[in-house]
């Protein structure tokens, strides 16, 4: 190692102390209360959520697949569980009987769909209320009771040997419950309508990380440490 080079390491030491000073104010509070962090992760999700909706693609999808009349015995997690799913699938117009933690529920399999399907596009919209209206519970209790109930119809109608209907059990579970409630509360956004900001992000973040790098190489280079060639 030779000897120091003030140079070289002051200008490293300048861009390590201004990339600090950078990351504290991107960690502060400073845009309505968040950090540059949530500001933009809420900012990729509401964009992100306009491109998500899959509801009416699984509408058709059920319309595809028709009327079913199927008995299920849905094998749920607890009696708790049980009674809260329940009024999802009487709501669907459906016979329901509960025995412990098991649902029993005879009904068409298209009514359940579009019953779920119904709460799935509330949730999605920030109807918070129509869920409050139609059964007493919250968006996301609601969404939660679908999913497990979804998540064990699947399963029986696997025993079934009903593979299609258990296979549009899982896409409706998937493509509108699961994403409904991952993405209740956000408002959707068009990338359209806020590309200068994601552009700045994008960039951004490319210098910020060549900033890290270029301080790292003139402490480095500073300090007298030097590649050796071989």
């Amino acid at each position: 190692m030779s000897m120091i080079k003030k140079k070289e390491f002051g200008i490293g030491i300048f861009l390590m102390v201004t990339f600090i000073a950078v990351m504290v104010a991107i960690f502060s509070p400073l845009i309505n209360g968040q950090n540059a962090l949530d500001y933009l992760d809420n900012l990729y999700n509401s964009i992100s959520k306009g491109s998500a909706n899959y509801i009416p693609k699984v509408k058709h999808q059920v319309e595809e697949h028709g009327s079913e009349e199927v008995t299920l015995n849905l094998k749920m997690d607890s009696a708790e569980a049980a009674a809260k799913a329940e009024p999802l699938f009487a709501r669907a117009g459906a016979t329901t009987a509960v025995e412990g933690a098991d649902l029993m529920v005879n009904g068409d399999l298209k009514a359940i769909f579009e019953t779920a399907l119904e709460d799935a596009e509330s949730a999605y919209n920030n109807r918070n209320e129509d869920l409050e209206a139609r059964y007493g519970l919250g968006a996301r209790s609601t969404l939660h009771s679908w999913w497990v109930s979804m998540k064990a119809m699947e399963k029986d109608l696997n025993r079934q040997k009903l593979f299609p209907a258990a296979q549009l059990t899982h896409t409706v579970q998937a493509k509108t419950v699961e994403c409904a409630y991952n993405y209740y509360g956000i408002e959707a956004q068009a990338i359209k309508d806020r590309w200068g900001t994601v552009l700045f992000s994008l960039i951004f973040y490319v210098i910020y990380t060549i900033w890290y790098g270029y301080g790292i190489m003139y402490i480095f280079e500073g300090l007298g440490f030097e590649l050796a060639a071989h």
